[in-house]
């Protein structure tokens, strides 16, 4: 598709004192961020709050989603150190709300799930009164890593389904649309930790995939729902089918609510973790 970025899908780039201490702070502490990893487009806003969205695991993945923008190569060990560094820039930046999310680790026996417990046990230390969401891959569905996550507490447990069953192969061709459904509901039967997931539109689906995919998140016990526009990173990732207007997003919203959802972040630049402490 070459039709050009409408404009409300653009922002301006926006250098602070804050921007640039959240960024000396980033470096110092040796840390990925999916906003600059994942080139997301509200990493400026984000960073004027004085907030980022930490990356764990390294900013390599095991995975090769066709609409993602972080590498797919062999990944380095873990860093032991980082749940520590995690904590330490949670407290530097002084967050209320950390919001942590990780490449897919499939060469991992629990697919990191032990990594993500020890960064929540680190905060929990240093920052105690911090609520955490995680934003987590889906560990293949095993039940032990899930029972790890389980017994960490996260306050709030995310992981994307990002896109409609039709489409899931094609975006995602190492996942599966079912398992990313049988994880949240896991979660959600097993435990009293806010359920989130997120998709993303404008890769050729319907209203009625999107219908049918809300509906499943519900079912599925999901709590909160994100919903933004696709945005193709380079001309080697899945093209842009279709650019939604705002006034289409506010027919989401009420999609939304048809299902029975009514926390949600539906709008065109939306992501999963935007302005995340406002939903819970």
């Amino acid at each position: 598709m070459k039709e050009r970025l409408p404009d409300y899908l653009k922002r301006p780039i926006i250098d602070t004192d804050t921007t640039r201490n959240v960024r000396r702070i980033l470096k110092n502490r040796c840390l990925n961020t999916v906003c600059e990893n994942a080139r997301c487009p509200n990493k400026n806003e984000c960073y004027t709050k004085n907030t980022a969205t930490f990356l764990i695991m390294g900013n390599i993945c095991t995975r090769n989603c066709r609409y993602c923008n972080i590498g797919c190569e062999k990944p380095q060990p873990l860093d032991k150190d980082e749940p520590l560094h995690i904590a330490q820039a949670v407290k530097d930046l002084g967050l209320k709300y950390a919001v942590i999310t990780s490449v897919t680790r499939d060469d991992l026996p629990d697919g990191g799930a032990a990594h993500f417990a020890q960064c929540i046990e680190k905060i929990r230390k240093l920052a105690p009164d911090v609520k955490i969401e995680i934003l987590t891959p889906d560990f293949k569905g095993d039940k032990d890593s899930l029972n790890t996550i389980i017994n960490a507490r996260p306050d709030v447990f995310n992981h994307n389904i990002e896109t409609v069953r039709s489409i899931f192969k094609t975006a995602r061709p190492q996942g599966n649309y079912d398992t990313s459904l049988d994880v949240l509901k896991y979660i959600k039967d097993n435990s009293n930790i806010v359920t989130k997931s997120g998709l993303m539109v404008g890769l050729g689906e319907t209203y009625e995939d999107i219908e049918q995919t809300l509906s499943d998140l519900k079912n599925s016990g999901c709590d909160i729902v994100t919903i933004g526009q696709y945005i193709q990173p380079s001309k080697q990732h899945l093209p842009v089918a279709k650019y939604y207007t705002p006034e289409e997003f506010k027919e989401l919203e009420k999609l939304a609510e048809k299902c029975g959802i009514f926390h949600y972040q539906i709008a065109p630049l939306v992501r999963s973790s935007y302005r995340a402490a406002e939903l819970v």
